[in-house]
């Protein structure tokens, strides 16, 4: 029988920072602006974190029954491993979505806009063909799972907090949003670095598979260099002077994973900087927040 700790592997906790990390740019933003609530933005945080959950389980249902978890040089799988059925695993995975769908029709009913009921089922959406049904787009390597994970973990959800706060949305937090979902793509990538030796045998075509281990190295550099970079034009662009102190602790953030990577760290040795990036997102997301908060603090 799978223990807590099986559960706890399948719901990838590396992973959740990065789900984490855009809510609270999201919240920085709104304190800068003047019209913050934690209520919205803790509903906005439980939106993020059981979606993730929930695409994860969905992740791990859908590869387990495909039988492409089967050869794995990561953490234990519930379904491909057998410690839990495909069916229980999937039961799962529809409860989180369903609670994200409740905390997110909460925090619409409170803001007001009903056209964000279309963002969250599109949300839902990719989470779910990310590699379910019949032709997922995560196995089909032309860069789609990246362009989802950009758009939904770092403009939907940054922008999406603001907007649900405040119909304001300044171009820096498009700066601040894009920064965040680069770096959640750089997860990815580190991700389906790991695993390319082992999706080939499977026939599970990525956009790491299909570039190669050397220049996915090289993407995932330029991604957490990109993050960095957005990040410092975010707190910049907000009118703070602030600016080199995120350049600073992006910097120290992003060196970890980068080092891993760019030493050619691969299989188990991955898992660190996996987790080392995951840390990354957060702190991204701490370190822009709090600027983006203090600035508007500072100024009053």
């Amino acid at each position: 029988m799978a223990t807590p700790k099986d559960w706890l592997e399948g719901a990838r906790l590396r992973t959740l920072p990065a789900a984490a990390a855009p809510v609270l740019v999201g919240a920085g933003a709104a304190i800068h602006l003047g019209s913050f609530s934690a209520v919205r933005s803790l509903l906005a945080l439980g939106v993020a974190l059981a979606l993730q959950i929930g695409v994860n389980l969905a992740n791990d249902y859908s590869d387990g029954i495909r039988g492409t978890d089967e050869v794995r040089v990561g953490p234990t799988r519930l379904t491909a491993s057998g410690l839990v059925s495909p069916r229980r695993v999937l039961a799962w995975a529809l409860a989180c979505f369903g609670l994200a769908a409740l905390l997110g029709l909460i925090l619409i009913v409170l803001s007001g806009h009903w056209w964000l009921l279309a963002v969250g089922a599109a949300s839902v959406g990719a989470a779910w063909f990310y590699t379910g049904g019949r032709r997922p787009y995560g196995y089909a390597g032309v860069g789609l799972s990246e362009l989802f994970v950009l758009v939904f973990f770092g403009l939907v959800a940054t922008g999406g907090t603001v907007y649900v706060q405040t119909t304001n949305l300044p171009w820096w937090v498009w700066t601040g949003a894009t920064g965040i979902g680069l770096i959640s793509v750089a997860l990815l990538m580190i991700n389906n670095i790991r695993d390319i030796p082992t999706d080939i045998k499977v026939g599970k075509i990525t956009a790491a598979v299909r570039m190669g281990d050397s220049v996915s190295r090289g993407v995932y550099v330029a991604l957490a260099g990109a993050g960095v970079i957005l990040g410092s034009i975010t707190v910049l662009g907000a009118g703070s002077s602030l600016w080199w102190i995120a350049t600073l602790l992006l910097l120290i953030l992003a060196f970890p994973g980068v080092r891993a990577v760019m030493t050619g760290a691969s299989g188990r040795e991955l898992l660190g900087a996996l987790r080392n990036t995951g840390l990354s997102a957060l702190g991204y997301g701490v370190v822009v927040g709090t600027l983006l908060a203090l600035t508007s603090a500072l100024a009053a």
